[in-house]
C-alpha cells in the first residue's frame, strides 16, 4: 500500500475549520499573532515527519448568515484574519524539510506580483513552497476590493486559467536556466540574451514585463487546488499537482477522486499526476477511553452558531431562514458550488438543518474521527484504500494539543504499519512528493513556456 501524506492544515487566525474551540483553555490560538505560535506548530510538524503546514486563507468575511457579520466577529469564526504569507519565511528557518501550502486568491492579486512573491518564497524555502490556487466565493471580498460583486463561477475559473498562463510565462520562460552567471571577474551577474520580456494580451489581463526574480530552485511552486465543482475538477486536472477536497466519508470522496484522475488522463498529463488529500479533524487519546473524554471535554466548546455562519457562507445559503426540519433546497448561488450539492443533488434523502446541525460536533460540518492511535490509524488506512486518495489535510481542533497529539500518538502507529515515511527524501517539496529533480514535469502545461 502506499504511503500517505499529512499535511497540518491551518490559518492565520483563531477560529479555522473546528469553531469555539479557541475558548478551550488549553488552546493556544490567541496567541497567533505571535511569530513564536507559527514556529513552534512548524518544528512540531517537522518533528512528526509531516509532508507539509497547509495554510488557508480568505478574503472578505462571513455575512451571509443572518445577512450579518455579527455571528462571525462575536465567535472569531475566520475573522480577525491575518497574511497567511508572511510567517512562513520563518516557519521555514526553524526547519530543513518541512513543506509549505498557502492560499493566494487569483481574484484579487496581480499575477505579475504575485510571480515575484512565490519566487521570494520559493528560494527563502530553498524550494519547499506551494501554493493553493483559489478564486474566491464570497461578495464581501468583491466589494472589499472594490468590486459591485463577485464574477460568476466559471468565469473566476476562465479568468484563471490565463492568470496562470501569465505565471508559467514568467516562471519558467523569462529567464533561462543558465542565464545567472554570476562572474565576479567580469563584472557580469546575468546573460541578458538568455532574459526576455514576458507579454501578455489576453480577456482578462493585459501585461509586458521581465519577471524580477532570477529562477527559484522550483521554479513554478508545487500546485494545490481546492475546488471541486465540475469547473474546478477541469481546471484542477490542467494545472494542479495536489488537490484538496473535503468529503465526510470515503464514498462520497470516491466518486470525486475517481472523476479527477479521469480527467487529469484526459488531460494528458496520466491518473497518478495528482496527489488529492482529504480534510479530517482528529482527536486521539491513549486509549479510546481517554479519546472519547478528550471529545466530550472539546465539544463543550464548540460554536454552532459559527459553524452554520461559516457553512452558509460557503454554500450562499442563509440558513438562518431554515427551521430545524425544514430540508435545504438547491438553489442557484456564486458560491462554493460543490459545498452546496454535497447537501443537495447529491444526497440520496433531503437533507435538513437539524442534519447539518447534528453533524457539528467540534463546530464544523464534519465529523471528527475518534479513538486510540491504532483505531485512528485504522480509519486513516481505510479512507486511503477506499476512497483512492493520497492522504490528508490535518485540521486543528485545540491548538498545538491536537498536532501534538497526533505526532506523538498516531504518527508512530502508521510508521510501524509502513503507511507514512520514517524520514524526508531530500530535495524541493515537488522532490519529496513526486521524486525526479524538482522541476515541474514536462506533461504539465507550464512546461511549455520552459526554453
Amino acid at each position: 500500500m502506499k504511503q500517505m501524506q499529512i499535511y497540518a492544515f491551518d490559518m492565520n487566525c483563531i477560529g479555522h475549520i473546528n469553531h469555539g474551540m479557541w475558548t478551550h483553555p488549553r488552546d493556544q490560538s490567541l496567541h497567533y499573532t505571535d511569530l513564536d505560535y507559527w514556529t513552534d506548530l512548524a518544528r512540531t510538524a517537522e518533528r512528526g515527519k509531516l509532508d507539509g503546514v497547509f495554510l488557508a486563507d480568505i478574503v472578505g468575511v462571513y455575512d451571509v448568515y443572518k445577512g450579518s457579520a455579527v455571528p462571525v466577529i462575536e465567535t472569531g469564526a475566520q475573522i480577525p484574519v491575518n497574511d497567511p504569507i508572511i510567517p512562513i519565511s520563518a516557519m521555514a528557518y526553524v526547519t530543513k524539510n518541512l513543506g509549505f501550502g498557502v492560499t493566494v486568491n487569483t481574484t484579487y492579486e496581480p499575477p505579475f506580483l504575485m510571480a515575484r512573491r512565490m519566487s521570494t518564497l520559493d528560494h527563502l524555502t530553498k524550494g519547499r513552497i506551494g501554493w493553493n490556487i483559489v478564486t474566491g466565493y464570497l461578495d464581501s471580498a468583491a466589494r472589499s476590493m472594490g468590486y459591485e460583486k463577485l464574477p460568476q463561477h466559471d468565469a473566476r475559473y476562465d479568468a484563471a486559467e490565463e492568470y496562470l498562463d501569465i505565471l508559467y510565462k514568467l516562471w519558467e520562460g523569462s529567464w533561462d536556466d543558465g542565464a545567472v552567471l554570476r562572474d565576479r571577474a567580469n563584472g557580469v551577474f546575468a546573460d541578458a540574451s538568455k532574459v526576455r520580456a514576458v507579454t501578455h494580451r489576453g480577456k482578462y489581463y493585459q501585461m509586458e514585463g521581465i519577471h524580477l526574480c532570477e529562477p527559484s530552485p522550483q521554479c513554478t511552486p508545487v500546485l494545490f487546488q481546492a475546488g471541486a465543482s465540475a469547473r474546478g475538477q477541469d481546471f484542477a486536472a490542467r494545472h494542479a499537482e495536489c488537490v484538496f477536497i473535503a468529503s465526510p466519508t470515503p464514498q462520497s470522496a470516491r466518486a470525486t477522486v475517481n472523476a479527477l484522475r479521469d480527467k487529469a488522463a484526459w488531460a494528458g498529463r496520466g491518473a497518478d499526476a495528482l496527489r488529492i488529500l482529504n480534510l479530517v479533524s482528529v482527536v486521539v487519546g491513549r486509549t479510546r477511553r481517554e479519546a472519547q473524554d478528550k471529545l466530550e471535554d472539546y465539544r463543550r466548546h464548540a460554536s454552532v452558531e459559527a459553524s452554520l455562519a461559516h457553512y452558509s457562507a460557503s454554500t450562499g445559503v442563509d440558513f438562518a431562514k431554515y427551521s430545524l426540519d425544514d430540508p435545504i433546497v438547491q438553489t442557484s448561488t456564486n458560491a462554493n458550488q460543490s459545498a452546496l450539492s454535497a447537501i443537495t443533488s447529491q444526497t440520496s434523502k433531503p437533507v435538513t438543518l437539524r442534519d447539518i446541525v447534528d453533524q457539528m460536533v467540534l463546530g464544523s460540518r464534519m465529523k471528527p474521527i475518534v479513538g486510540s492511535p491504532e483505531d485512528v490509524a485504522d480509519r486513516l488506512q481505510a479512507w486511503v484504500e477506499e476512497a483512492d486518495i493520497d492522504g490528508f489535510n490535518l485540521a486543528r481542533t485545540v491548538a498545538p494539543e491536537s498536532l501534538r497529539d497526533f505526532v506523538d500518538l498516531v504518527v508512530p502507529v502508521l510508521q510501524e504499519r509502513a503507511l507514512f515515511k520514517t524520514d524526508y527524501s531530500k530535495g524541493t517539496l515537488r522532490t519529496k512528493l513526486f521524486g525526479g529533480e524538482g522541476r515541474i514535469p514536462h506533461e504539465h502545461p507550464a512546461a511549455r513556456f520552459r526554453r
